[in-house]
């Protein structure tokens, strides 16, 4: 067995996962699309796993979209469910640029049949080319994201009618974000550039951003549908996440929370959203939650997945998130692990969980230390009342705040090489990769000054 594979992350069998390409839930049945390297040296390709009835039970399918005809790699996009089947919307790179493609399969349940034994590329999906022309003067079009559009902006009461895309366009140094708009996922008109009407909380004139995605939640405070961006920002060749909370009404975006981060721990980058077929979700729930994965790197960079030491010894590098489960309160995103994962540790052969419900007085602090196969210290979680720190003591610890209304518990959940914690009922989030020697042990916990755990949950052997 592995001590540095996850067994409930996805992860590329074998090569050089980049990012979470596009998530589809059917009913119980979860469909996660990566983009991964097979090697250093090997173009961008989408992989597919699949999970049914559980969040963290993945296997392999064989691959959907492998460059071809000139192409030099197929990087992210998005999945949509369409014309009873699915859509894979994806960037296809040439020596001469990038435009965004659209592939199609008809039968989604089939999807995982007659899997190859090298996982070779699926003959389900037909391609069908550029959806988007050039327009506008606008060029080189890459990462779409894609959900259903509205009715009316203006009274979303009226449901979703048709397909919204956020896309990336322009120079890799000074990328633009665009709108586009269809009818049937297949043609698509250029809108416009995204326009921020008040404070973004980022320069847009100065920052590079990449990877948008968008999401529709109800806050549980007003009962108003918001839409909550999600955007990547590149700062010295490391990614940096946040997310802000708005109202789209065609090209304008009007800020309602400026961006904040999404998680501030050392490796978290370009999440995907969940799209979902017809009757997956029931109307009145629609907006009430989303799932999303994040991509535990801080950056893209194969380089740098090379240099892992699970690349070296097993042929695989970097993992996805853990699915979670997102809503909106009172402008604020939060976050926690998706149902049903301590049930998941139990069934695994050397994941951890702990939970613990506390009071901790600023000044006073909860300490976790989350032991290697020796049972030594391999990183600590600090909870001290208005702070939260990740250090995986390597002289450089992830640090996030808390505020004094948030619930004092802590969720630390330990997967191969993966550690992410959950605090604050979900206001904070910490997700690092680490590399304890003969794996984890165990968490070791302590209460000091005036802090006391009131209650506390432990699953895995």
């Amino acid at each position: 067995m592995s001590a540095f594979r996850p067994e409930l992350h996805v992860t590329a069998e074998q090569g050089i996962l980049e990012a979470a390409a596009g998530v589809l839930r059917d009913g119980d049945t979860w469909h996660v699309f990566y983009q991964y390297q097979p090697g250093p040296a090997e173009p961008s390709r989408w992989g597919h796993v699949l999970s049914e009835g559980s969040h963290f039970d993945w296997v392999e399918c064989n691959d959907a979209i492998v460059p071809a005809g000139g192409e030099t790699a197929v990087r992210a996009g998005s999945v949509v469910a369409a014309r009873g089947g699915v859509d894979l919307y994806f960037t296809s790179v040439t020596a001469t640029g990038t435009s965004i493609q659209r592939a199609h399969a008809d039968d989604l349940e089939t999807l995982c049949e007659d899997v190859n034994d090298d996982y070779s590329v699926s003959s389900a999906f037909q391609r069908h080319g550029d959806v988007i022309p050039d327009s506008h003067g606008l060029t080189r079009f890459r990462s779409p994201c894609v959900v259903p559009d509205w009715q009316s902006s203006h009274d979303r009461s009226k449901g979703e009618d048709g397909w919204l895309m956020l896309a990336v366009t322009g120079p890799t140094a000074s990328p633009s974000l665009v709108v586009l708009g269809s009818s049937d996922g297949a043609a698509w008109t250029v809108e416009g550039e995204l326009i921020f009407e008040g404070d973004p909380g980022f320069d847009t004139n100065v920052e590079a951003v990449v990877a948008p995605r968008i999401i529709r939640l109800r806050d549980e405070v007003d009962g108003q549908i918001y839409d909550v961006l999600l955007l990547t920002l590149e700062r010295g060749g490391r990614d940096v996440t946040l997310y802000s909370v708005g109202l789209l009404h065609g090209t304008t975006f009007s800020v309602v929370t400026s961006a904040r981060r999404i998680d501030n721990g050392h490796d978290f980058s370009r999440p995907r959203t969940t799209n979902y077929t017809p009757g997956t979700v029931a109307e009145d729930a629609r907006y009430d939650w989303a799932f999303l994965f994040g991509s535990m790197t801080s950056s893209s960079r194969s380089t740098e997945a090379a240099s892992e030491k699970n690349w070296s010894t097993e042929g695989w590098a970097n993992a996805l998130t853990l699915p979670r489960r997102v809503t909106l309160q009172g402008g604020l995103l939060f976050q926690t692990p998706a149902p049903g994962l301590p049930e998941a540790v139990d069934e695994t052969l050397a994941a951890k969980l702990w939970t613990g419900l506390c009071e901790i007085p600023v000044g006073s602090r909860i300490v976790a230390e989350v032991l290697d196969g020796r049972g030594e210290t391999a990183a600590v979680v600090t909870h001290s009342g208005d702070t939260i720190t990740l250090d995986r003591l390597d002289g450089s610890p992830a640090a996030s705040d808390l505020h004094d209304e948030d619930e004092d518990n802590v969720t630390i959940v330990v997967d191969g090489s993966t550690i992410e914690v959950f605090a604050g009922g979900g206001a904070v989030t910490l997700s690092s990769r680490f590399w304890p020697e003969g794996g984890c042990s165990g968490i070791r916990v302590r209460a000091e000054g005036e802090a006391e755990i009131y209650s506390e949950w432990r699953r895995g052997s």
